[in-house]
């Protein structure tokens, strides 16, 4: 069995209402930070951290936006959401750190036994955080986008995995290219897993919906890369 609740966050002038999925008994375990997709908190991503909590982690989904978006309806809000966030990758960054530190001082977190794993927007997010410089264990990024913050380049301590397919409209290969020059400069241990015939948004099943040529579920793409995740997962929390 598991345990949903809210965990409430001031930050500046807003509440951030992350989710905490845990298996009930109370212990201190290794803990994932999961980042959504564009659309915010929604039950795929709440599905997705009671796999992982099966799996033996602490989960907690982030809520980057201060509110909630339902599909098919707050398209426009979110992507704007998205958009404000982006704009300012410093800002971003902030408060990014600060989810993190948040989720660290959770006293069922084994705060040495840290990952953050992400989902297109969220994917994004997740490599921000490794390219910050943060001291978590491992960084994992699905269909997530590459461009770099510009800002000062940090050693990077995470380990990073990036799963990717190959005709995402949003990241063509010259950007793959570069995440994996990035990472070589910024010393990671790194690893980027590309899928033939592939497009973004491969792990949703309802990504279709969104309306954008290019993003699609490819079940293939979203088995392989989930499991190549918890062998991610074993390695960097273990």
């Amino acid at each position: 069995m598991t345990e949903q609740r809210e965990l409430t966050h001031a930050y500046g002038d807003q509440t951030l209402t992350h989710v905490i999925v845990h298996d009930e008994t109370g212990r201190k375990l290794p803990t994932v930070l999961m980042i959504p997709t564009v659309m915010g908190v929604q039950p795929l991503e709440l599905g997705f951290a009671e796999k992982l909590v099966a799996l033996g982690y602490h989960v907690v989904v982030a809520d980057l936006f201060g509110r909630r978006f339902t599909p098919g309806i707050d398209k426009e809000a979110a992507f704007a959401a998205m958009g404000a966030l982006r704009a300012d990758r410093a800002a971003l960054r902030d408060r990014l750190l600060a989810v993190l530190e948040e989720v660290r001082k959770r006293e069922h977190v084994d705060t040495g036994r840290i990952a953050v794993i992400g989902y297109c927007f969220g994917g994004q997010c997740a490599l921000d955080v490794a390219r910050s410089g943060a001291d978590v264990a491992g960084v994992a990024s699905f269909h997530g986008l590459f461009d770099p913050p510009g800002l000062p380049p940090q050693p990077i301590k995470a380990k990073v995995a990036a799963y990717h397919g190959w005709d995402d409209p949003m990241v063509p290969p010259e950007a793959v290219v570069a995440l994996g020059q990035e990472l070589t400069q910024g010393s990671a241990d790194w690893q980027i897993h590309a899928y033939g015939h592939v497009g973004h948004g491969f792990t949703n099943p309802r990504a279709h919906e969104i309306g954008i040529e290019g993003v699609f579920y490819h079940e293939a793409a979203a088995r392989r890369s989930w499991t190549s995740l918890v062998n991610f997962l074993g390695e960097v929390l273990g």
